[in-house]
C-alpha cells in the first residue's frame, strides 16, 4: 500500500502566491467562470495564505484575510472529496485562533454549506449572489462568550 502525504504550507503571497494562483485560476476562474477582475481583488499581499500540497503538488488553497474572513478555497478537481479542503480550513482556523480573533467568517457557495457546518460554522443572512453564484454568509465562533 502507498502512503500519499499531505501537508500545509501557510505564509504570504510572495512565497505561496504562484501555486495558490494557479489552482484559484483552475478552478474558479476555468471551473466556475468566475470574472478574471474579481478573482484577483487586491488583496492576497494583505493575506495570510494556506497551500495543500498532496505527495509534493499543490491542489488545494485557502486564504485568511486581516479582517478574519477565510476565503479563496479551492482544491484541484481530482483531489477533492479527500479531506483536504477540511485540513485547508482546520489551518486557517488555527492561525486566526493563534492570532486571537475572536471568530472567523466567510461566504460559503451554498452547495458547501455542510461541508462548512461539519467543521462549526453557521449560516446567516439571506442567500446572495457573488460573481453570479449563490453564497451564504457563515460564522465559526472561537472565543467563548
Amino acid at each position: 500500500m502507498t502512503k500519499i502525504t499531505l501537508t500545509i504550507h501557510e505564509g504570504g503571497w510572495e512565497a505561496l502566491g504562484e501555486s495558490a494562483s494557479e489552482i484559484r485560476r483552475v478552478v474558479f476562474i476555468e471551473e466556475q467562470r468566475v470574472p478574471v477582475a474579481e478573482e484577483w481583488d487586491g488583496r492576497d499581499d494583505d493575506c495570510r495564505h494556506f497551500l495543500a500540497l498532496l505527495d509534493g503538488a499543490p491542489v488545494g488553497t485557502a486564504r485568511l484575510l486581516p479582517d478574519a474572513h477565510i476565503g479563496r478555497v479551492a482544491v484541484l478537481a481530482e483531489a477533492r472529496d479527500s479531506g483536504i479542503g477540511a485540513a485547508l480550513m482546520l489551518a486557517a482556523i488555527e492561525t486566526a485562533r493563534r492570532e486571537n480573533y475572536p471568530a472567523v467568517e466567510l461566504a460559503a457557495q451554498t452547495h458547501a454549506l455542510t461541508f462548512y457546518e461539519r467543521l462549526g460554522f453557521t449560516a446567516f443572512g439571506d442567500e446572495f449572489l457573488d460573481a453570479g453564484i449563490p453564497h451564504r454568509n457563515m460564522r465559526l465562533e472561537l472565543i467563548e462568550a
